[in-house]
């Protein structure tokens, strides 16, 4: 069971705190008493803990997993499941490709940790037949994943979870910021409260991040800043495209947008990253407010 921590700053602020999804969670609530922030961190926390168990590629109690145990066979899938799959369906179509929920397979190839160097084009080669979502048979509820693929949720689970916390949080008194790993999502501003949360975006060179006041909806940042490929002075991030299986070139350090909900600012965020040096363009394009660092 992750750990829950919750204490109150010098402004009033209460902070909750706990892990999931291999990120920190913090939950910071304005509400009048400990009580009301205990109960609403012990929801957010349930609500993130459910997302995690359903989507982890990591367990065999999950849908993910139960879709790969499917070896080739159809499989009917939940209305939840089938609402991410028809998002991860339109993202594959409007990116042309950019964007492929089948993609993970190639982490067999990049590593991205401390002492890795990047795979040789063959290996990346002998992975490319299995990506790609034009290949499997997506009939809601029913998916056909050939044997051998693989589907990977995690492109838009953390962000997922944020907005399902954060509909969760609408329903408890106060008003709160939820921040998982730099993703971000506020709940609605009671009418006598005037004042944002303040969020700072993180510059991977500069010691003081950015400082912006969000009012309502989410940010969310994608980037190279903690997971990346330093090899012969050239830097791989983390990002790939699922075309090549290679990270985009001459793509920003890192992105970030600001959005309704962090599922919709995450994808901009990774677009953006995914179109290389054409990631400020994309975002004039889509018309969303944006922070890029080079």
């Amino acid at each position: 069971m992750a750990r829950l921590s919750l204490i109150q700053r010098t402004d009033g602020i209460w902070v909750g705190q706990f892990e999931a999804m291999a990120s920190p969670c913090e939950i910071l609530a304005r509400c009048a008493s400990k009580d009301l922030a205990l109960r609403a961190l012990e929801a957010a926390k349930a609500e993130a803990r459910r997302v995690e168990q359903k989507f982890s590629r990591y367990r065999d109690d999950s849908v993910v997993h139960q879709i790969h145990a499917s070896t080739g066979r159809p499989i009917e899938l939940d209305d939840e499941t089938s609402g991410l799959l028809d998002l991860a369906a339109d993202c594959w179509e409007i990116s042309e490709g950019a964007f492929d929920v089948t993609s993970g397979i190639l982490r067999r190839a990049w590593q991205f940790k401390a002492g890795s160097r990047p795979p040789k084009q063959s290996e990346i080669d002998t992975l490319l037949p299995f990506v790609g979502w034009q290949r499997l048979s997506w009939q809601r509820p029913q998916l056909t994943l050939p044997l051998g693929m693989e589907i990977d949720l995690g492109g838009l689970g953390k962000e997922y979870a944020v907005d399902r916390v954060s509909a969760e949080l609408e329903t408890q008194p106060g008003s709160y910021l939820v921040n998982f790993g730099g993703d971000i999502r506020t709940t609605s501003l009671p009418e006598d409260q005037a004042q944002g949360w303040t969020v700072g975006i993180e510059s991977p060179d500069a010691d003081v991040p950015e400082v912006v006041e969000l009012k309502r909806g989410a940010l969310a940042t994608s980037g190279d800043t903690h997971r990346f490929v330093l090899d012969q002075g050239v830097r791989y991030g983390h990002v790939l495209d699922p075309r090549t299986g290679w990270p985009p070139s001459d793509a920003p350090r890192t992105t970030t947008a600001h959005a309704e909900t962090c599922l919709e600012a995450g994808l901009f965020a990774t677009l953006a990253i995914l179109q290389g040096a054409r990631a400020e363009e994309f975002f004039r394009e889509q018309g969303v407010p944006y922070w890029i660092i080079r």
